[in-house]
């Protein structure tokens, strides 16, 4: 019945959605590293997409999708780690 009402997302577990975050986190975290790190003349990194999640709406195509905030540039990372 579970799975009547509520389609894919049923078959996840909070365990499963704290994984998901817990992996979207470190991914961020990895590209506010690289982005910290790189040369200033370098190109900029692309942001991280997070794991899609059971009854999210997945996007009809992902290139017409919009692209996802760039978040902070390298100069505000490095400001803020000092």
């Amino acid at each position: 019945m579970a799975r009547e009402l509520h389609g894919e997302a049923a078959e996840w577990s909070v365990s499963d959605y704290l994984l998901a975050t817990a992996v979207d986190q470190l991914a961020e975290a990895n590209w506010m590293f690289a982005t910290v790190n790189q040369d200033e003349d370098a190109e900029a990194l692309e942001y991280p997409v997070p794991v899609s999640r059971p009854g999210a709406e997945p996007a009809a195509d992902e290139s017409a999708a919009e692209p996802q905030p760039a978040g902070p540039g390298p100069a505000q990372l490095a400001s803020f780690f000092g």
